[in-house]
């Protein structure tokens, strides 16, 4: 199998979140991608290949322009207004009537953040944009023939909207990779299943009214977990996309049987879907014991069940994109990555 990697993810370092109420070290930090080519190398995985740049056309097919140029040029405005050199973290967010856009350096963060989960540093966007490169360049494989490729991409990307960032994601590199593969095959159609245990809340907003993209995700229930606002089950599309959003909230502590119930679900609908290619935005917070996940309640999943999500994944006979997302259970999340690989391989 092919990896996509790039170490241009190390420019976005930010040395803390608001979590709950407490500023905290952030969880999402350049040793996820360390330990899991780490452990990539030693299952002999590979081989792990540099991204092409794509340019910024198939990012503006997917995100807002003035939400793009906030990105690249926000952290200087920031710093130069007053902020805290640090990271940019909003102070105030424009929520539900709020809808008027800021200029200023201090206020833009909070039209363009949904919450104080995306700080935001010097070599961010930079970090960003090579992770959607490394999507782009899994989708191009696909393209070329390649039937499975893993883009390890950091910063992860499902939380991101159109014009919003939030949970640690800037760009949504799923979304990104899909609208590549749709544009660039004639007729196609794309799934993106969501396997996080965070409800990829950017990639339903992103596709929530088309019918060529159908978007299914198993996450843990929004009645108690992250993202909150987003994600139940009657949310079914909207316009010409009602019927292609399929959301599979969960009970907290679930455990393995359980959740392959609701991923053979999943793939159900899928299959009925008939798509061209498969997107797969795999978190690994899943994992029990997630340090993230375990904020809210999450599950219970046991190492030795990444290779079977893998390999019922693989039944569908898609030519399929790995897209990396969250999984914070750093000890652990090496492993779990290269099984999940191993059984999509098998």
């Amino acid at each position: 199998m092919i990896v996509i990697a790039s170490d241009t993810h190390l420019q976005h370092n930010p040395p803390h979140e608001f979590l709950d109420g407490a500023l905290v070290p952030i969880f999402e930090t350049p040793a996820r991608v360390a330990i899991i080519r780490a452990a990539l190398e030693r299952a002999a995985i590979g081989p792990i290949v540099a991204p092409r740049s794509f340019g910024i056309e198939p990012v503006r097919a997917v995100h807002d322009d003035g939400y793009l140029t906030y990105l690249e040029t926000i952290y200087d405005r920031w710093v130069v207004a007053g902020g805290a050199p640090e990271a940019v973290i909003p102070g105030t967010l424009a929520v539900r009537w709020m809808t008027r856009p800021h200029t200023h350096p201090l206020a833009a963060p909070g039209y363009y953040t949904f919450d104080t989960c995306a700080p935001i540093v010097a070599g961010t966007y930079a970090a960003a944009r090579a992770a959607a490169d490394i999507a782009l360049t899994g989708a191009d494989r696909l393209l070329a023939g390649e039937r499975c490729v893993y883009a390890l991409c950091r910063p992860p990307g499902h939380h991101a909207g159109r014009d919003l960032c939030g949970g640690y994601c800037f760009l949504n590199n799923a979304a990104i990779a899909a609208e590549y593969l749709i544009r660039n095959a004639a007729g196609a159609t794309c799934a993106i299943l969501d396997i996080d245990v965070h409800h990829g809340n950017g990639t339903q907003q992103i596709f929530y009214e088309r019918n060529d993209v159908l978007f299914v995700s198993i996450h843990a229930s929004p009645d108690y977990q992250y993202p909150f606002f987003l994600g139940y089950a009657d949310e079914r599309g909207a316009g010409a996309g009602e019927g292609y959003n399929l959301n599979l909230p969960l009970a907290a502590g679930v455990g393995n049987r359980e959740y392959l119930l609701a991923l053979d679900q999943a793939l159900r609908a899928i299959a009925d879907f008939a798509p061209r290619f498969l997107v797969l935005s795999a978190g690994f917070d899943t994992f029990a014991g997630d340090p993230v996940a375990g904020h809210g309640g999450g599950f219970a999943l046991s190492m030795a069940v990444y290779p079977q999500i893998g390999r019922h994944i693989a039944a569908l006979n898609l030519p399929t994109l790995v897209v990396q997302e969250g999984g914070y259970a750093i000890e652990a999340l090496g492993d779990n990555v290269v099984g999940l690989l191993q059984g999509l391989e098998e």
